[in-house]
């Protein structure tokens, strides 16, 4: 079981402005919006792009090389929901931004 990690300070984060992390030998891309926070896997599942080098509009985040758009809300793959990257429980204490991600689990 994992435990929250803080990934930076409120003040850090620039709106709609993503930011990569490495947490539980996984990269989570971090947003912010508004007075919010949403974590999402870093890594396209097209050809492994940094989501958090993407353009943001809206709730959706844009992978840079090929424009796959993806929910930061819920990870979901906008052109077909059937599809989903992970997305991560964020919380804000006091001025930390911290993320709740689950290390990859080992194939058998």
């Amino acid at each position: 079981m994992s435990d929250y990690q803080t990934v930076g300070k409120v003040d850090d984060f620039d709106e709609g402005v993503g930011r990569a992390f490495a947490v539980n030998e996984r990269m989570v891309a971090v947003f912010r919006r508004g007075d919010r926070f949403y974590a999402i896997d870093d890594i396209c599942p097209h050809m492994g792009a940094s989501l958090a080098a993407g353009c943001l509009e809206g709730n959706s985040v844009s992978c840079p090389w090929h424009a796959w758009r993806f929910s930061i809300v819920d990870g979901t793959w906008e052109d077909n929901p059937r599809v989903k990257i992970d997305a991560f429980a964020v919380r804000v204490v006091e001025d930390e931004v911290q993320v709740l991600v689950e290390p990859r689990r080992a194939a058998n």
